[in-house]
């Protein structure tokens, strides 16, 4: 039999477990009005709507040196700092008008390790940062082409676009491709690939004067070898001037000047003498010098010569042959006019100094980088298409058998 003492402690048992478990209950399963622990409660500051994304991802490397930059949905950059990684050297930049995007003011230096931060803010002022520290490609892994001619440059009719590249290219294709020339006169323009590092465009016939030619490089990340990628997005254009061909007759010693279809002068010369004859062909102008030091040893032709001072020269030929003035030649000779005497240059009556008015300063005062002299009636064979910029001495059919599309 139980004794009340004992029932009782039972009695005060229950209650309290009782009480325990409606404790338990309260505890897990909350409460209308609890405080936010911070994982999602309606009380809970929200997160920022921005989404910031650095197109160089945090931890990488080969990252473009054109293409890199910030990006933001849902909000507006407030504030991005980039710096070369160990130095704090700021980038500068630009966050678009509209808040959206931010891009560095120039291109970035290769093989070299930057930082990003980026900060946004949503409509309701709630902020994100987001940070990115990478590596942008580096020399060895990546290709650059050096071209010409120079953006917002005129040239004459004869100047092809050519490109050199500092690494060989193997896939020729992906890189002819990602190149376009384009010109106002509709005239179709093909490339041709001289060897595995030089590529050349032109039309089959001479550049339309006056035309408008844009070149669009998309070479950034293309891969022109095994490992080695493009650097370069930019988009250049220069103007094709007035029509000057001028032809050099080796047999008459004489260079006729044509512009725009009109014979403007006649100009007695000297080309090569027997035993250095100068090359047939059409060449075109690809460099001037209003005076420049020539040493006939660059050319392999022993001591022959060393005039620090050759006025109004311009460049036909990458393996030396200029049109240039000559105040050194020798009164015994026959006059300009007459015969060769040159070492496989044309030569034009000058002076010392280049300042007077002279056959030499003439022709140079009226050129433009590429115009074409033509060379004929001379012993000598044709110039190689390679030679300077000479691809007109190929037929259209031979210069499109040497593209890669």
């Amino acid at each position: 039999m139980t004794t009340p003492d004992i029932a009782a402690r039972r009695v005060l048992g229950a209650c309290a477990a009782l009480m325990v478990g409606s404790l338990t209950l309260t505890a897990c399963g909350g409460s209308a009005n609890a405080t936010d622990d911070g994982r999602g409660g309606k009380d809970s500051p929200k997160a920022s709507a921005a989404r910031i994304v650095i197109s160089a991802k945090d931890g990488s490397t080969g990252a473009s040196i054109n293409a890199t930059g910030v990006k933001v949905s849902g909000g507006r950059l407030t504030d991005v700092k980039m710096t070369v990684a160990g130095t704090g050297q700021a980038v500068a930049g630009a966050i678009s008008a509209d808040g959206g995007s931010w891009k560095p003011k120039q291109q970035l230096e290769r093989g070299t390790k930057y930082e990003i931060d980026a900060t946004a803010k949503d409509a309701a002022g709630r902020a994100t940062v987001t940070r990115s520290v990478f590596t942008t490609v580096t020399s060895a892994n990546s290709f650059i082409g050096t071209y010409t001619p120079d953006n917002g440059t005129t040239v004459g009719v004869g100047m092809p676009v050519s490109f050199t590249f500092d690494k060989s290219i193997t896939d020729k294709k992906a890189v002819q491709s990602h190149i376009s020339v384009d010109s106002s006169s509709g005239q179709q323009v093909a490339g041709h690939w001289f060897g595995d590092r030089r590529l050349d465009f032109r039309p089959q016939q001479y550049w339309k004067s006056g035309s408008k030619v844009s070149v669009k490089i998309d070479l950034d990340g293309v891969q022109g070898a095994r490992g080695v990628y493009g650097v370069q997005k930019k988009t250049v254009s220069f103007t094709i001037g007035r029509s000057q061909v001028s032809t050099v007759d080796a047999g008459t010693q004489t260079m006729t000047v044509v512009r725009d279809g009109t014979t403007i002068k006649t100009v007695p010369i000297s080309t090569g003498d027997p035993q250095h004859t100068t090359y047939n062909g059409q060449m075109v102008i690809s460099e001037k010098f209003t005076q420049t030091p020539m040493d006939s040893r660059t050319v392999g032709l022993g001591n022959a010569y060393n005039i620090p001072d050759v006025p109004h020269a311009m460049r036909l030929t990458g393996s030396g042959t200029f049109i240039h003035g000559n105040y050194w030649y020798n009164k015994g000779n026959p006059p300009f006019g007459r015969e060769g005497t040159s070492h496989g240059c044309v030569g034009l009556a000058d002076v010392q100094g280049g300042q007077s008015a002279t056959p030499a300063k003439w022709f140079f005062d009226n050129s433009l980088i590429g115009d074409v002299v033509i060379v004929k009636n001379s012993p000598d064979s044709t110039v190689a298409p390679d030679n300077g910029l000479n691809g007109w001495n190929m037929s259209w059919s031979a210069w499109t058998a040497g593209s890669a599309l």
